[in-house]
């Protein structure tokens, strides 16, 4: 008896959302932009109607797979990232499995996140921050890597300064008191800015100690900051039960942080970064003076020399 054969699924929206199913790896590489998605049709990978058709296909994937029990990691796919990953690793840009080959180096790098039912809008602004703190990450350590050694005496200058932040990342959670803070550090590069955040809980009458995986981006950003003497500042947001938020900051200058007063940190608060035009205060926070760090000392040897305005 003949072998009945299975009709072909109609080209249409159908067969573009196996085509994209097909192409996972237990990860998918998502083109948040539309500019992104076009970019990327002509590396062969599947054309929908239209951008907003894409996403939605590919939410319909992510949702289909998960009630089968399939776990997926979501990433964002950059078309000039994936293409500098084909050329260095002698792949067609072209093919699946190039794409599937560059899904699997985000997974592996740390780039993705995992799928759990979220709606893709809610998931694609996590995707964003992830992808921004891997570029700043990447960048500091560009810089702390050009800074090379010290030629009095030889020291990696990179790991100096990381030492330095550190210890002046301390000596800022343990000034500012209980409570909850937000802290933002900032610093001026020839490539643009970059800015790192870390939140802590700290208690009356202990000395905090920041955890190295949650504060490392915000390290990484300061210790670049001192390696390559950029403009650095840091600002700290403050919230506690029945009270006020307080926000206050330091500059950085010769390898310590100085604090800002009252007046600097609203000005800092209270100013477009684009346009220089004021912006009114936010209702219930205090801007305040910086304290002082303990120990609020210079390291004995001075390697380097630091930027001269703080960036807020």
């Amino acid at each position: 008896m003949a072998r009945q054969r299975t009709a072909p699924r109609p080209d249409r929206h159908g067969r573009r959302l196996d085509r994209v199913d097909r192409e996972l790896v237990g990860a998918l590489a998502l083109l948040a932009e539309e500019e992104d998605y076009h970019g990327m049709t002509r590396y062969g990978a599947p054309r929908f109607h239209d951008h907003t058709q894409y996403l939605d296909s590919v939410d319909t994937v992510l949702r289909s797979r998960r009630t089968g029990g399939r776990r997926t990691r979501v990433g964002l796919l950059d078309p000039e990232e994936y293409a500098a990953y084909c050329a260095g690793s002698g792949l067609d840009p072209g093919v699946p499995e190039s794409r599937q080959r560059f899904t699997e180096h985000l997974v592996e790098t740390g780039a993705t996140l995992p799928y759990e039912g979220r709606p893709l809008a809610d998931l694609l602004p996590d995707l964003a921050h992830l992808a921004l703190r891997r570029a700043t990450f990447a960048y500091a350590g560009e810089l702390l890597d050009a800074a090379g050694r010290c030629e009095e005496c030889g020291e990696i200058l990179a790991r100096a300064a990381f030492d330095r932040a550190s210890e002046l990342l301390t000596a800022a959670c343990h000034a500012l008191g209980a409570g909850r803070h937000h802290l933002v550090c900032s610093t001026s590069t020839q490539a643009g800015p970059l800015l790192a955040e870390f939140d802590i809980d700290t208690v009356p009458g202990t000395w905090p100690h920041p955890e190295e995986s949650a504060a490392l981006d915000l390290t990484t950003v300061l210790a670049a900051a001192l390696a390559a003497g950029l403009p650095c500042g840091l600002v700290a947001r403050t919230s506690g039960p029945d009270t006020s938020d307080a926000v206050r900051g330091w500059r950085l200058r010769e390898h310590t942080l100085r604090p800002l007063t009252a007046a600097e940190v609203f000005d800092a608060y209270c100013t477009d970064t684009e346009t220089g035009e004021p912006i009114p205060p936010e209702p219930g926070v205090d801007y305040r003076a910086a304290p002082v760090l303990t120990p609020p000392r210079t390291p004995s040897h001075d390697h380097g020399r630091d930027g001269e305005d703080a960036q807020e």
